[in-house]
């Protein structure tokens, strides 16, 4: 093993540690409180509801970490479990609150990684599975997740729009389902209640009692009975949670199967002998050979280069061109060298994305740049036109779009190469991403440069230590900031991936990109 391998066995150690902490929030006396009223966490139940033998590829799972919020810091996992798993060998999101982090509450974050998920699935064209145990929202920031847009009415919303669209929406209720989380209940498809474990209702008995008067029982105001056999609410009574997720299964049974809108080769594993783990510099900000990261997690390390001569040292700094990933074909963009981008990369990388999108063939984008070029020669010879003509084929290319970030990943260059914004249909980081406007070390240099003008105006120029703390707090607040595990804490990414985890994402990722048809291209204007 290399000392570069070796390092990045370490830092995915740290990365197992957190997800860990992320899966596992209250311990063994949370489960063991599950057990007491009859449940299972509820990644037992999603290992039974998907097909045996299959994978669950989890979202998200860093999301909540550090947050802030009055009174809770942490919130694991955002307090609900999302990914896509197959059911009856359909791609299929599952979306799963956890009751062990705050009874299932929703906080800013939670709705956020919940309607991330609403998202993709719409995108992708999936169906949705809700296992719904939930208190509704966190009173306290009631300001911040019940009011407005993106806030948690629009959980229901998007389910009606994807009901609308032929998306089922199956819900599984297995716990308490309180005010707007009862419309979870209500707005599916077919929703499935478990007798004396599940109840629906807008208003609890403790707010009936304050409002009507009325004294009634939890399970008489809007138990499973109550509303399959009562209010018809609910479609189907199960006796405990194993009979609820065969009926899942059940309900899903007759879905058409799903089919790729691509066309697909033998999958071949990587021929190269040097892994991800050897090629990638322990330094993010270190430049990377992109020939090398490519044949790592390209099918037989083949890679159909286009433009491979053009500007040399500069056109270079982006590899274009084509690859398989589990047996499908890619196109991809990949960052080179330095990966400081050109104008004469720009126009390379504009071409090829429209190029990709006349053959309707999704794009793989391995970012690795710390930004677009600066200076005087740059903007003369059209830095700005052309990387905003690079930023307009990113936007407006119709075909499925990937990000994977392997390094830095600053400022437009985050635009160009695809970011958050530029909606991928997954954006997957890694542990050497690093996601933010610039750099800590640019950073402090630019604020210091502000901060010292501002102390000399004042008379009351900065010391020597002054300084050096002041650029320090910078680079740790920049540099902090854009790790991985805090942009996976926000939802900037879908998933911190492993080196090893890749190509097998990435499989499953196009593959479940490609199951709607992919549109005709059109392009806005540009600038030549």
């Amino acid at each position: 093993m290399t000392e570069t391998s070796t390092f990045w066995e370490n830092e995915e150690a740290t990365l197992s540690a957190r997800q860990q902490e992320a899966i596992w929030p209250g311990g063994q006396r949370a489960i063991d409180t599950l057990a007491k009223r009859n449940k299972r966490p509820v990644r037992e139940l999603i290992t039974d509801l998907i097909d045996p033998d299959t994978a669950f590829f989890e979202l998200s799972m860093l999301a909540g970490f550090g947050m802030g919020y009055p009174g809770v810091d942490d919130v694991a996992c955002a307090g609900i479990v999302t990914g896509i798993g197959k059911v009856h060998g359909n791609w299929t999101m599952i979306m799963a609150n956890d009751a062990r982090v705050k009874a299932g509450t929703y906080f800013p974050i939670t709705l956020k990684k919940h309607m991330r998920a609403q998202a993709i699935a719409e995108n992708c064209g999936l169906n949705c599975i809700y296992i719904a145990d939930s208190g509704g929202v966190f009173l306290p920031m009631q300001a911040e997740v019940f009011p407005d847009d993106q806030h948690f009415g629009s959980i229901f919303y998007n389910m009606a729009r994807m009901s609308a669209k032929g998306l089922r929406q199956v819900t599984l209720s297995t716990g308490g389902n309180t005010a707007g989380g009862a419309y979870i209940v209500f707005m599916a498809c077919e929703s499935i209640m478990i007798d004396q474990q599940s109840f629906s209702f807008l208003g609890g008995p403790p707010l009936v009692k304050m409002a009507t008067g009325e004294e009634i029982s939890a399970e008489a105001l809007g138990g499973a009975k109550v509303h399959t056999q009562v209010s018809g609410g609910a479609d189907h009574l199960c006796t405990d949670q194993t009979q609820a997720i065969s009926r899942v299964r059940e309900l899903l049974s007759l879905t058409r199967p799903q089919a790729l809108n691509l066309h697909r080769y033998p999958v071949q594993e990587p021929l190269a002998k040097e892994s991800l783990y050897e090629v990638l510099p322990t330094s993010p900000h270190k430049g990377l050979n992109g020939y090398k990261v490519i044949q790592a997690i390209a099918d037989g390390s083949e890679f159909i280069e286009t433009k491979k001569n053009f500007a040399p040292g500069r056109g270079s700094n982006i590899l274009t061109g084509k690859i398989r990933i589990q047996g499908l074909p890619v196109g991809v963009v990949c960052s080179n060298g330095a990966g400081i981008i050109f104008h004469e990369a720009a126009k390379k990388v504009a071409e090829w994305v429209v190029r990709c999108s006349y053959e309707r063939i999704p794009l793989l984008f391995i970012q690795s740049s710390p930004g677009y070029m600066i200076g005087s020669e740059s903007e003369h010879a059209g830095i700005g036109k052309f990387g905003a003509d690079m930023v307009r084929a990113v936007s407006c290319a119709q075909v499925p779009k990937i990000q994977l970030v392997i390094g830095p990943d600053n400022g437009a260059a985050n635009y160009g190469m695809c970011g958050r914004a530029y909606k991928p249909h997954f954006l997957f980081s890694t542990m050497r991403a690093r996601t933010g406007v610039m750099s800590g070390k640019s950073a402090g240099g630019v604020l210091l440069h502000i901060e010292q003008a501002k102390r000399k105006a004042k008379g009351t120029p900065m010391t020597t230590d002054e300084i050096t703390a002041f650029q320090q707090r910078m680079i740790d607040k920049y540099d902090g900031e854009a790790h991985p595990f805090f942009c996976a804490s926000r939802l900037f990414n879908d998933r911190v991936l492993k080196f090893s985890e890749i190509r097998d994402w990435l499989g499953m990722a196009f593959e479940v990109s490609l199951i709607k048809p992919i549109g005709d291209a059109t392009f806005g204007n540009f600038r030549f």
